[in-house]
């Protein structure tokens, strides 16, 4: 335990409980007092960067949280294009090699690295979002999208008016899989009239699914060709195309992961954005940072669901309460997931 620190309401459900350029990316390091030694927090980021205004945002978001809160050196540490695992071995091996603890890899293409890295240092507490990786000092820090994202679909069947809603995904993985799963089910059991017109980016992601807003207008374009008058974008920093494609038609956009109607880099879209399908990353990474600041570090998989407030649904922009019927229908959703009777497919 690096010092004593009081106690504090974690903001997720947890069950139970000046860094320099390297080969591997740009770094940034954050300083809360000039002692070398004390070092805490340090996340190395997926595709898209900081500035994605949604899952790497939502990260640093937690960063900052932990750096204010105990004082110690932070570091965060960018993504390079076309990068390999080896490059991310690297990174991970120079955080932990410093001294950061914990040291959390923000995506799942961190996965075959960090179980690597873990290995060699059996001292440090590692932390993967969105994947599971095994390991003594490991904790996987998963959610539940398809339960956020069902939610995001019964909004969307509630709001159309052509019958037509779209979605977006970044790249054709088992992840955003579930997203995709969850939101059509949710428009589906909400009016089975309604249709889903359903488009992936890229097959992986260094052909640039999570990080191209231009690829992410031109799909939004096409589904809103065909009627599609909400769409609903799981693709990172690409989904700022959706949302800016859907401002532009002046139909609905649903943003992903961060609440995208409060993001500054958005606000000319904002008044397009009706909801966002949440992941408290930020509770997350804060809740392993804190861990390991108590001297008990988590590891093991920790899942965020709809149960444990660990995803959930905003409701910022104030046309959400206009829709007809659906903040009911949204709280009667809710109250199935969390009690059993609705069973939300992952594909």
């Amino acid at each position: 335990m690096r010092r004593t620190s009081r106690l504090i309401r974690v903001a997720v459900g947890v069950a139970s409980l000046a860094l320099a350029a390297t080969a591997c990316g740009g770094t940034s390091g954050e300083s809360g007092d000039d002692g070398g030694d004390d070092k805490g927090l340090a996340i190395a980021y997926d595709v898209g960067g900081k500035g994605d205004q949604s899952f790497n945002d939502a990260a640093y978001a937690g960063l900052e949280r932990a750096k204010k809160e105990f004082g110690y050196t932070t570091a965060d540490i960018e993504p390079t294009d076309g990068e390999t695992d080896a490059d991310k071995e690297q990174r991970l091996t120079s955080l932990a090699k410093q001294g950061y603890d914990p040291v959390i890899g923000v995506g799942f293409a961190y996965g075959p690295a960090m179980k690597a890295v873990a290995a060699k240092y059996p001292d440090t507490t590692f932390g993967i979002v969105d994947s599971v990786v095994e390991g003594k000092n490991v904790a996987s820090l998963v959610f539940a999208e398809n339960e956020a994202s069902y939610l995001a679909g019964v909004v969307a069947a509630k709001a159309t008016k052509s019958k037509t809603v779209g979605f977006v995904g970044g790249v054709d993985v088992p992840l955003i899989h579930k997203f995709q799963a969850g939101y059509e089910q949710g428009v589906k059991d909400t009016d089975p009239k309604v249709k889903v017109v359903s488009q992936y980016l890229t097959q992986t992601a260094e052909e640039g699914g999570f990080s191209s807003p231009d690829k992410g207008k031109a799909a939004a374009e096409g589904q809103i060709e065909k009627k599609a008058d909400v769409v609903y974008a799981a693709a990172g920093l690409s989904g700022q195309g959706v949302i800016e494609a859907a401002a532009k038609a002046k139909i609905w956009a649903i943003g992903v992961d961060s609440d995208q109607y409060k993001q500054e880099a958005l606000a000319t879209y904002k008044d397009s954005i009706l909801t966002s399908a949440l992941k408290d990353i930020n509770g997350a990474v804060f809740a392993l940072a804190k861990s390991v600041e108590d001297g008990k570090p988590l590891t093991g998989t920790h899942t965020f669901d709809l149960k444990s407030d660990g995803v959930g649904l905003s409701d910022s922009n104030p046309k959400f309460a206009e829709v007809p019927g659906a903040e009911e229908a949204v709280e009667k959703a809710k109250a199935g997931i969390v009690d059993g009777s609705i069973k939300v497919a992952t594909e």
